[in-house]
């Protein structure tokens, strides 16, 4: 058991925060002695440890404590969240110390207006208060939700560029999700309807063939024919004709961290930048030769 002072010692947490943290049910002490001091044991630490880890990526106390206290939390779990979370905010400040770099240099860097996701990033908020129901019907969680908003904040520039690739602008990529969360339920139950679960299934079969061997050469004859395979199937399910312009933003969306880190977990590493190649590979062939 540790006094309240030896835990303000040893984290660099005052004591006022400590009691604070008591008073609103975040963090309860241990046991409360006779004479009336807060004694916290190991189990209590790595309760706070996972506060202080909440808090360095941006939650709110109250959030926190919601998170904390669910029956579902798993600690582990909660750990490998935080992990990847970090290192998403990691690469952004690395990013952020390269373009200060190159301002020290003098060289002029374009406006960074253009790529701002506030509007975005609001809407969702608004989505999480309105439809706390579909939230944890689709996501498990508000508290997921939570990280699938944070992530999309650490990887701003990166969706940034996607949603102008796709929609011409930030703020016609914002309309258009605003449409689609004002009908998600609709959409979300035609996309879990027995034919959607089909196609999912067979999209993710044709995924994974592609990348069952990584070692494979992705310009061979045999992985540009399963490449003709997903382009064909896609093109069946879409209601107008997908042309270069979609297939290159389709490999560029492989390289964003965020989608990369779906893929590589649901297809093993190294599965993104495979599919990315092999996908440049299929629209220069294909595609550039007749334009």
């Amino acid at each position: 058991m540790r006094t309240i002072s030896q835990v303000a010692k040893l984290t660099g947490i005052s004591t006022r925060t400590l009691q604070y943290y008591d008073e609103i049910g975040l963090l309860k002490p241990s046991e409360i002695t006779d004479s009336g001091y807060r004694l916290y044991n190991d189990d209590a630490l790595q309760e706070l440890q996972q506060i202080l880890f909440f808090k360095e990526l941006g939650f709110k106390l109250m959030e926190i404590k919601e998170i904390l206290q669910r029956p579902d939390f798993d600690r582990i779990a909660a750990f490998k969240k935080q992990k990847e979370l970090l290192l998403l905010k990691r690469n952004r400040t690395d990013r952020l110390i390269q373009l200060l770099e190159r301002l020290e240099k003098g060289e002029q860097c374009m406006s960074f207006k253009e790529f701002d996701l506030t509007e975005y990033i609001e809407v969702l908020e608004d989505f999480k208060t309105s439809n706390v129901d579909d939230v944890v019907r689709h996501w498990g969680s508000v508290g997921n939700f939570d990280l699938f908003i944070r992530k999309i904040k650490d990887d701003e520039p990166e969706v940034a560029k996607l949603a102008i690739k796709h929609y011409g602008s930030v703020e016609k990529y914002t309309e258009a999700m605003k449409d689609n969360l004002e009908h998600f339920s609709e959409k979300m139950d035609k996309l879990l309807s027995d034919d959607a679960i089909k196609a999912g299934q067979q999209s993710h079969d044709l995924y994974a063939k592609l990348t069952a061997d990584l070692s494979k050469d992705c310009s061979s004859e045999e992985i540009q024919d399963i490449v003709g395979e997903i382009v064909a199937f896609t093109q069946e399910l879409a209601t107008a004709p997908l042309g270069e312009e979609f297939w290159n933003a389709t490999a560029h969306a492989y390289s964003s961290e965020f989608v990369k880190n779906i893929t590589d977990t649901k297809y093993g590493a190294g599965a993104s930048e495979y599919i990315v190649k092999a996908f440049e590979c299929y629209v220069k062939t294909h595609f550039s030769q007749s334009s």
